[in-house]
């Protein structure tokens, strides 16, 4: 059997190759990027890398020849990436291939406010109308990118949020990488979706608790409203999309949308997922 992963130079891609590498021979291995040379460390090792450019779907077409079972990375084009992915999972089909795994996004539903969701909505139907297998790997929200906020909360004495009280089941990029390579390597996951979490869900409180008990100082907890939380983002530098993407991810975790806890993790890797309290420790340390 022929595993392919797009994206592959990516660090989810990359994460999931070496996992991948290190359970099946690197001779049925595909690793596809618009930079395949980045992949030259793992050409090294007895992988396929080849060119594939979701805007270009002949390349696609060509670079998953052979491949049997793929892991369809999301792009990071939000808002133009659907008409890429829908073409992708179609050059997939031409080219043979009988199980996609796709990145996805937890309750990728019209209510969610999160902006990636449409996206992402719009390719699980694409996947599900294809007649292939598949499998959507729902995963939440990264861990490590909570840790500059628990960081800011320290080093400004305020936690600044428009998550109100809701919560999200944070997970580490190396556990979703685990679950793809598990997908990729093993049988039985077929036509399944797979909420990937940590294990449990970390409200704003949580993370109020945690910058206190890190920092030995007060912290204060601002609930922000999304226009406000959006407008201090965009103060504080993060260019305009970014705090729009950031601040619909609130609104998400305010609703309630990322906040279930699944066993996907430990039922695909045999091990638990890792705490968020864990990853922001060892972040402070390293």
């Amino acid at each position: 059997m022929m595993i392919g992963i797009t994206g592959a130079s990516g660090p989810l891609g990359r994460a999931t190759a070496e996992l991948v590498l290190q359970a099946v021979d690197p001779r049925d291995v595909v690793l596809t990027s618009r930079r395949p040379e980045a992949l030259a460390d793992f050409a090294a090792r007895g992988a396929r890398t080849r060119h594939a450019d979701f805007d270009d779907a002949q390349t696609v077409r060509t670079a998953l020849a052979g491949v049997d079972r793929l892991l369809l990375i999301s792009t990071d084009a939000i808002g133009s990436r659907l008409d890429q992915q829908q073409a992708a999972v179609s050059a997939a089909a031409e080219a043979g291939v009988s199980h996609i795994a796709y990145t996805s996004v937890p309750a990728p539903v019209p209510a969610n406010p999160a902006l990636v969701v449409a996206d992402h909505a719009g390719t699980e139907q694409a996947l599900r109308e294809s007649g292939l297998r598949w499998t959507m790997l729902r995963n939440n929200l990264y861990a490590h990118l909570q840790v500059s906020v628990v960081e800011r909360a320290i080093a400004s004495g305020r936690l600044v949020t428009n998550s109100g009280s809701g919560a999200a089941a944070y997970v580490t990029r190396e556990d979703c990488a685990a679950a793809a390579a598990a997908v990729l390597t093993r049988d039985g996951f077929e036509n399944r979706v797979l909420d990937i979490t940590g294990p449990e869900a970390v409200s704003a409180l949580d993370l109020l608790r945690l910058a206190r008990g890190i920092g030995g100082r007060d912290v204060e907890l601002v609930d922000a409203d999304d226009h406000a939380f959006a407008l201090g983002l965009k103060e504080a530098g993060l260019p305009e999309p970014f705090s729009e993407l950031v601040t619909s991810f609130g609104a998400s975790t305010r609703g309630g949308f990322l906040a279930h806890v699944s066993g996907a993790v430990a039922e695909l890797t045999g091990r638990d997922p890792k705490r968020f309290e864990d990853v922001v420790r060892a972040a402070g340390k390293s």
